[in-house]
């Protein structure tokens, strides 16, 4: 008898619901639960009958009746009989019915187009139950409906329907963590999912709409046909953005970070970010200060301000954004770390991120769920974002689901983090409200990302020059008749006594006077406040690429330093791998070998968080290093991976030494490099690495590359100094392993808005990430570092050239020894490691005193004079050759061409040596890659 197999005397009355929820989670997965209930449940629903219609929890309702039969006076409290019983499960199976499908049949749609879905499950009838039963009174188990115990099945219809069916849809029951699902659970049974604001408090939100709706028709009327991707139809939003902002810092949050695309951002500037509406009207006239070299139109530009708030100054900041709508998620969610890791421990509830999506952009770009993946993760988590959905339910064009998505809603892509959905009908700003303070609450009880779906709709097109009706005539036939959000709430206000309807008109009219005269509208922005985490950036805004720090160590602070980060713990099970790479950086200190990549990076790293300077590296592999030649994090071979079981020397240098990441990212280089860019612009006193697992992976963060790396500065001012390692070069390995796109690269180059840096020898690492972290100059550094050169002797560099007073060289000189320069007919520039070839093809040859060969190592900013210094050093030589070991339409050749001509002398002329033009990076076959490599040295050997 299964009875047997537990004692269930305990399992009826008030705690018959703990029996579902167990039951819940078993279905959801068997083994989340005992194995003895895993048992009972499985025995359960492998009884005749247990499978019927869609209800799958028929068997425990069949069990309670049975034992119901067996236990009458003993297990059922209250002397119940069998029916009594069926009815009593019937009862807690409706309950969960509501809270699991109860959204399919809530007024979420302002427009009355959602048709209810699933809703079979919330009829009582559906459980057995009928009307006679409506004034029995069941048990509705602890803590439900504010701990009322037992009530009526008419009231527990009620309140469900109150609670999941109105305004407000919830999404939670996926949640695998009993504490979260109970916790929600009493939050919007407890309240009814009902708001209680008090008549101030509605006339804040009046006056929010009403600036809100009249910005967008001001604009409208004053400037027709212009885009501004208007909110009208979303006014919520705006609503319910300023509450989070006035309403966040009674938890300590001290700094909101948003980010948005295009959909209400004039809107958002203005009347919650202050900025003056005078300002904003002379970018529509054209009439702005050209500031920048490039600028951004007004929809994406990013403005920051101190609002005052009950409970103290909060910074807000919206970050400046491309078209590329939600790239900016992964950027916002960085600079949100970076502002949190420099408030030390408390950080996370002092910073809070904020994301501003559109329906289609949220579920249709994979960005998203990047970010969600980012989300929790140790080194990218930053407490939990605020996820706010401007749902219009038409996305571009397309409303009909069946094209934009393949699944019920598009918020669906949060249940991979299992973030709670918020949903909430657009029309009652007072409900949004309501959600934005339990997004709050969740956020900071559970430091996890939580969402809000705001059901609206949009009365113009996807711009103001945009028909929907030609797509959507149906839909636009409701549009053109609804009222507004505006008007329905101040009806409502009207009907309340709330305010008079000369008050109602009233705001709209001092709105309006205030945009007359191009004054601030937003009245809580303050203009003489300074955060005390606010960074000093006049200490970055250096312009001179050449402008020369002390990179160089003494060799007392270098063997000091290595003695540090060749330690490790005692009782430590180093790998064999590892120890011998330990005991060779000992040697290297001691200048018993020449020092390689690996230490010479690492040597780099230790002096910076010695000194004050923090460094964070992130990469798909970063920790070990993707062809072992890092070694940051040493993991004991005895133990699990734990926090016990890994060991980083670099953390260990000194007492009050800076902060030293590393971290093996999610395998996603667009979410990735995006956070990492936005981490380096607001942490410009660190060194910010991304490095690409190989090169050309970086394809999938083109975006990133284009709109942020390369170009955020010229069109919005950010200055930014992320370092991005990107390993490259021909060793046959194919396509994909070979290149990183050096021509992509170089083509975005203008108005030194980058560096560009191929380098050939181990101490040239050393000195470019040096001076990448101690110069004020804050520019990204790309960094084209080979694969071969990692182990390659001729490639280490002696201790000297890490000594004090040596530097990093844009250019290395021909080192052949000869009696005369004269005798030299032929430069080779080359760049990288396929100097290694040139120079053993040239000593093959016996062809030092004929050619020379020139490393330009640096190739963006191009060093003219050291260039043009080198080849004058040559008087006799003619021929100039441009080698590289990409083909000819890619690599440096076509970008650095004129700039090369530019320095020849007038005898010179420019030729070039490498693979020949291919459509492919790289080729996959190894006697092919070799045969090329043959030719190219051979071409480049080659004299007239």
């Amino acid at each position: 008898m299964m009875e047997d197999k537990l004692n269930f005397s305990y399992l009826f009355g008030s705690n018959a619901s703990y029996i579902e929820e167990l039951y819940e989670n078993f279905l959801n997965n068997p083994n989340s639960v005992d194995d003895k209930w895993k048992q009972y449940f499985t025995d359960l629903a492998a009884q005749p009958g247990a499978v019927e219609r869609d209800v799958p929890h028929r068997p425990i309702q069949e069990s309670f009746a049975n034992l119901a039969k067996h236990r009458a006076t003993a297990a059922i409290a209250g002397g119940l009989d069998e029916s009594m019983m069926k009815k009593q499960v019937g009862v807690l199976r409706m309950m969960s019915a509501y809270r699991i499908q109860g959204i399919g049949a809530a007024q979420l749609d302002p427009l009355q187009r959602m048709p209810p879905r699933n809703i079979d499950a919330l009829d009582p009838k559906f459980h057995g139950l009928d009307t006679a039963d409506m004034a029995v009174q069941f048990s509705v188990g602890e803590g439900d409906f504010a701990g009322s115990g037992k009530m009526t099945l008419s009231d527990i219809v009620s309140k469900l329907k109150q609670t999941y069916c109105g305004h407000i849809g919830i999404e939670y029951m996926y949640i695998a963590n009993t504490e979260e699902r109970r916790w929600i659970r009493n939050y919007f049974e407890g309240s009814l999912s009902t708001p209680k604001f008090n008549a101030d408090e509605k006339r804040y939100i009046l006056k929010q709409l009403t600036a809100a709706e009249t910005l967008e028709r001001y604009l409208h009327t004053k400037y027709v046909g212009q885009k501004r991707f208007s909110v009208e139809g979303g006014e919520s939003s705006i609503a319910g953005l300023n509450y989070l902002i006035q309403n966040a810092g009674k938890d300590g949050i001290e700094e909101v970070i948003i980010g948005m695309a295009h959909r209400g951002r004039l809107n958002v500037l203005v009347n919650t970010l202050g900025k003056k509406p005078g300002d904003l009207f002379a970018e529509f006239e054209g009439r702005a200060a050209a500031t920048l070299p490039s600028g951004d139109v007004k929809y994406h530009m990013g403005f920051s301000s101190d609002i005052a708030t009950p409970n103290g100054a909060v910074h807000v900041t919206l970050a400046f954004n491309p078209s590329h709508l939600e790239i900016v998620n992964p950027v916002v969610e960085g600079s949100t770390r970076a502002k949190q890791s420099r408030r030390g421990e408390g950080g996370q509830n002092q910073v809070l991120p904020v994301l501003i999506h559109g329906d289609s952009a949220f579920i249709g770009l994979g960005v998203n769920q990047a970010t969600f993946n980012l989300s929790k993760t140790r080194g990218y988590t930053t407490g939990g974002t605020i996820h706010l959905v401007i749902n219009n339910q038409i996305g571009f064009t397309t409303s009909d689901t069946r094209d934009v998505r393949s699944t019920v809603y598009c918020t669906d892509i949060a249940k991979m983090v299992e973030a709670p959905v918020f949903h909430v009908n657009g029309d009652d700003p007072e409900a949004v409200c309501f959600v934005v303070q339990a997004a709050l609450d969740y956020r900071k009880q559970f430091n996890k990302d939580v969402v809000i779906d705001l059901v609206c709709y949009r009365k113009l097109g996807h711009n103001e020059g945009d028909d929907p009706t030609l797509t959507q005539p149906m839909m636009y036939k409701k549009v053109a008749k609804h009222p507004g959000t505006r008007a329905l709430y101040a009806d409502k206000l009207l009907a309340e006594n709330v305010i008079n309807a000369e008050e109602a008109e009233g705001f709209i009219q001092a709105y309006r006077n205030a945009l007359d005269k191009g004054e601030h509208v937003e009245q809580t922005r303050l203009t003489d406040y300074e955060s005390k985490h606010r960074v000093d950036w006049s200490k970055y805004q250096g312009q001179n690429w050449r402008e020369q720090v002390e990179s160089g160590l003494s060799e007392a602070d270098i063997q000091r330093l290595t003695d540090k980060f060749t330690e490790v713990p005692e009782g430590f099970a180093l790998h064999n791998t590892a120890k011998r790479v330990l005991e060779a950086r000992k040697s290297m200190a001691a200048g018993e070998q020449p020092i390689d990549w690996g230490m010479a990076e690492t040597l780099a790293y230790a002096a910076l968080v010695t000194n004050g300077t923090g460094v964070r590296i992130s990469g798909e592999d970063s920790g070990r290093g993707t062809f072992s030649h890092r070694h940051a994090v040493l993991h004991d071979q005895n133990r699990e991976k734990s926090d016990a079981g890994a060991y980083i020397p670099l953390r260990h240098m000194a007492e009050n030494q800076a902060d030293f990441l590393v971290i093996d990212s999610i395998l996603n280089e667009e979410a990735v490099m995006a956070y990492e860019y936005g981490f380096a612009c607001s942490a410009p006193d660190k060194l910010t690495i991304w490095e690409a697992q190989f090169g050309d992976f970086a394809n999938g963060a083109q975006v990133v590359i284009d709109q942020f790396v390369s170009s955020g500065e010229t069109k919005w001012g950010r200055l930014c100094g992320l370092t991005t390692i990107l390993p490259h070069g021909y060793d046959g390995q194919g396509p994909e392993h070979s290149s990183a796109r050096l021509e992509r690269w170089l083509q975005l180059c203008s108005e030194q808005n980058m560096q560009i840096v191929m380098p050939s020898e181990a101490s040239q690492i050393f000195h470019i990430l040096r001076r990448q972290a101690l110069r004020s100059y804050r520019k990204p550094l790309v960094i084209f570092l080979s694969k071969r050169l990692l182990r390659f002797k001729d490639s280490m560099s002696p201790l000297e050239n890490f000594a004090e007073g040596s530097t990093f060289r844009p250019v290395i000189g021909d080192t052949a020894e000869r009696a005369d320069n004269g005798s030299v007919k032929r430069v080779i520039l080359c760049a990288g490691q396929v100097y290694y070839d040139l120079a053993a093809g040239r000593a093959e040859r016996s062809l030092e005193k004929d050619i020379a060969i020139v490393r330009v190592e640096q190739l963006y900013p191009f060093p003219y004079e050291e260039v043009q210094a080198e080849l004058a050093k040559y008087p006799n030589a003619e021929d100039v050759v441009w080698a590289q070991e990409e083909p000819r339409n890619q690599g440096g050749f076509h970008q650095l061409r004129h700039r090369i001509e530019k320095v020849l002398g007038r005898q010179q002329k420019l030729g070039y040596a490498g693979r020949p033009a291919s459509a492919s990076p790289a080729v996959g076959y190894m006697s092919k890659h070799v045969a090329q490599l043959k030719q190219l040295v051979e071409d480049a050997m080659a004299l007239n």
